[in-house]
């Protein structure tokens, strides 16, 4: 039986385990890692997943195990903590990341078999997709785009990108080095299907600068992409709105307008399950929950602006392993 596309909005049927991976364990590994993954057998998609702007990789542990209960396999560094690194040494971090996963002695697959104690998971790395939120957003696209210097190639290759509410900079004057926005219509060529999500409150401020600032946020991503290209914006909720419950105060309270009514739970819920829909159709080819939910957005628990321009992408495709 096919699965209801509101399915994606709820935890999957696959029970996860969260392992944290660091260098005392991995000697190679370039940066410390959160790892979540189902623990049913099988051979699963991965998703390298890049954290805000001064964020912790752990803080996106809930929303996270909603992607990888649908059957998907999550890989988050911790890229940087408190002292912020240029972005070139994220975009190099994420490289290398991304390069060992395939490591025959002490990749990916060691760690489901060895750390996790789960045998007979492995990483399917042939349907690879990278994400990122915020500043990782930004990160995610320079990645894609081959930006940044030289010094390390990527041997792996993505074929789907999420970037979650990314921001290029505090404004168009003041972008991240290197520079991903160049203010063209469809000139952003990743070479790969790309979902950009928004926030409604994310443009607003609580008297500083806002934390995904008009003009180089998700709606600035999204124009400048190459199809094919798909849009969200869940229109109630900020900027941080799709963090885990228990991140701190100050973080939570302080830094980004929020939705006032404790429903984080509803924010995690839409975007993961976009996620997992998106993940469907451009890594499994099984577009049928994407197709539902954007001719239908009221299927999802928080409310979606209406993208009208997305839906001549969806609509009317007769076979949807070509959405």
């Amino acid at each position: 039986m096919a699965a209801m596309p509101t399915m994606v909005f709820e935890a999957g049927p696959m029970e996860v385990a969260v392992k944290h991976v660091d260098k005392s364990m991995i000697p190679n590994l370039a940066k410390p890692l959160m790892v979540v993954a189902p623990k049913e057998a099988g051979a699963y998609p991965v998703i390298v997943f890049l954290h805000g702007w001064n964020m912790l990789n752990s803080w996106y542990e809930q929303l996270l195990t909603h992607v990888a209960s649908h059957g998907f396999i999550a890989v988050a560094p911790q890229l940087y903590w408190m002292v912020s690194e240029p972005d070139a040494d994220d975009i190099d971090a994420t490289k290398r990341i991304t390069n060992w996963l395939a490591d025959h002695d002490k990749g990916l697959a060691y760690v489901l078999k060895d750390v996790f104690k789960l045998e007979h998971v492995e990483p399917d790395l042939t349907k690879l997709a990278i994400a990122g939120h915020s500043r990782g957003g930004q990160t995610a696209f320079a990645v894609a785009l081959g930006l940044g210097d030289a010094k390390t190639k990527l041997e792996l290759k993505f074929s789907a990108l999420i970037s979650v509410d990314p921001v290029a900079g505090v404004s168009r004057a003041q972008q991240l080095e290197p520079k991903v926005l160049t203010f063209e219509p469809d000139c952003l060529d990743v070479g790969m299907p790309v979902l950009v999500m928004g926030t409604g409150l994310g443009p607003k401020h609580i008297g500083g600068f806002p934390c995904a600032p008009v003009g180089v946020n998700h709606a600035e991503f999204y124009r400048e992409c190459a199809p094919p290209r798909y849009h969200h914006v869940v229109k109630d909720y900020g900027h941080l709105d799709m963090l885990d419950d228990n991140v701190p105060y100050i973080i939570n309270n302080c830094m980004c307008m929020r939705n006032q009514h404790n429903t984080k739970d509803l924010a995690r819920r839409t975007m993961g399950g976009a996620m997992v829909a998106f993940l469907r159709a451009k890594l499994r080819i099984d577009a049928r929950e994407l197709i539902a939910i954007y001719r239908n957005l009221e299927l999802a628990p928080a409310v979606l602006d209406q993208v009208d321009e997305f839906l001549p992408c969806l609509v009317g495709r007769p076979d949807p392993s070509s959405v």
